[in-house]
């Protein structure tokens, strides 16, 4: 299908829906390419800090060490030599994320202070988005208004979607967490309680570590389709893979290509080195190939992709090993409320049993959701319904072509209103971590910045 693209536009004012990293890093970046003036809009308490960022447990770490989390990609050791200095690691680090939530922070006021005048920071909510001509027109719940050249979506990681059995079972608030990080959902346990975690991810990991820094005794239950949790990045820094050349080979000839490559490299640094091709591999791959593998690979994918730090496994392995965190593949069949608790019946992976199990709070760790049709964000509507963006093709979140353009519903590319970051996950596929955020905020902005634009020229 081929998309229409309205004429580039003339850029002098951008404004960017939300201050998490996409966002912030995007207003950076602009400054730095000496761009057009900034407005930044972020509803939370707090700029430069974002979901991720904002957690004050010294026990939830970056999943990444510090040699390749600078924000800036033109300056690789930006984030090492600001970590060093404050004696809070080194390069094989995996840093706290709420240090990197302060780095960011710092970051913004620097480049703020550097260019003066031109960047605006609103503590605000986006309430709509109006397209005029040549003006982007937002509307504030606080009244107000902004009008732009751009608008740039950098929304992050919406909270997670109500697994089916639970979209209906209307649940007390006590019982059942929807979002893991919209409250304390540690407050109230005792440790006779069992708590259900549902998903087995990134976020599982991150709830249990603050159970266990709340000191809960009780037991763990984390329950998931195929019960697959996070492999565990090496416990030394390996040296960056050689380069190899995209790989030619798709579908299940590439998973055979990287299972022999594992063997002689091993596993992790057979997926690293397809670290600069995933992008470019996904835009080009077909749309029945993409399904395959989101069918069939995409849990497996995501938990050697996406690792853990070695200490973080450690204490994962250690509630484990004590009995008190059970993994569990399965299917949920139905829930209901029971003696001040919730009941859930399952069917465990790859059997017709029926089997329960009883819980004190049931937790929501399924991950961040984007699909625009099951979104509770009133923005998101009400640009669908105006026609200004669609879902994209697998419902991860926001139609867009390569440029981080918005696509609406007539199948036409708007340059005055982008995405960015995990929202553009359709599209992109890898682009919900540092490395590749970084890459496409600078690719935007160096876009923004200019008088011209390239056709044909993608992330």
């Amino acid at each position: 299908m081929t998309t229409t693209r309205l004429s580039p536009p003339a850029i002098e004012h951008v404004a960017i829906i939300g201050a998490g990293f996409s966002g912030t890093l995007q207003a950076i970046n602009l400054l730095r390419h000496d761009g057009p003036r900034v407005t930044l809009i972020e509803r939370r308490e707090a700029f430069a800090r974002g979901v991720a960022y904002s957690t004050p447990s010294p026990a939830h770490l970056l999943n990444v060490r510090a040699s390749n989390m600078s924000a800036l990609p033109d300056d690789p050791d930006h984030f090492v030599r600001w970590l060093v200095a404050r004696g809070a690691g080194n390069p094989q680090s995996f840093a706290l994320r709420r240090d990197y939530g302060l780095y960011l922070g710092e970051l913004l006021e620097a480049t703020r202070a550097a260019a003066p005048g031109r960047l605006a920071m609103r503590r605000d909510a986006a309430a709509e988005i109006r397209h005029a001509g040549d003006r982007m027109t937002i509307g504030l719940d606080s009244g107000e208004s902004v009008t732009a050249d751009a608008v740039v979506l950098a929304l992050g990681n919406l909270p997670p979607h109500d697994p089916p059995a639970f979209a209906d079972a209307a649940l007390p608030p006590d019982c059942y967490i929807r979002d893991p990080w919209s409250t304390d959902f540690t407050e109230g346990l005792t440790d006779e309680d069992i708590v259900l975690i549902i998903g087995t991810g990134l976020t599982m990991i991150d709830v249990v570590l603050t159970l266990e820094a709340s000191g809960f005794g009780g037991r763990i239950v984390a329950l998931s389709r195929h019960g697959l949790v996070p492999r565990t990045h090496d416990e030394a820094m390996m040296p960056p893979p050689a380069p190899a050349e995209k790989p030619a080979e798709t579908g299940s000839a590439l998973l055979r290509l990287i299972r022999n490559h594992a063997e002689l490299v091993g596993w992790r640094a057979a997926i690293d080195e397809l670290r600069p091709y995933t992008q470019a591999m996904w835009l080009s791959a077909p749309v029945e190939e993409q399904k395959r593998f989101l069918r069939h690979l995409h849990a497996w994918w995501d938990v050697h992709r996406h690792r853990i730090a070695p200490q973080v496994a450690e204490q994962i392995y250690a509630v484990r090993r004590s009995g008190r965190l059970e993994i569990v593949a399965g299917k949920i069949d139905d829930v209901a409320l029971r003696d001040g608790g919730v009941t859930i019946g399952y069917r465990p992976r790859h059997t017709n049993r029926h089997e329960t199990i009883g819980a004190r709070r049931v937790i929501n760790c399924t991950g961040p959701q984007g699909d625009l049709l099951r979104t509770r964000e009133p923005l998101l509507h009400l640009l669908m319904a105006a026609g200004l963006i669609r879902p994209d093709r697998h419902r991860f979140g926001i139609d867009v072509n390569a440029q981080a353009e918005t696509i609406g519903v007539q199948d036409i590319a708007n340059p005055r209103l982008l995405a960015l970051g995990s929202m553009t996950r359709g599209t992109f596929w890898e682009i919900v971590a540092v490395p590749d955020i970084r890459v496409q905020t600078w690719a935007v902005a160096r876009r923004l910045s200019n008088a011209h634009w390239v056709e044909g020229e993608g992330l």
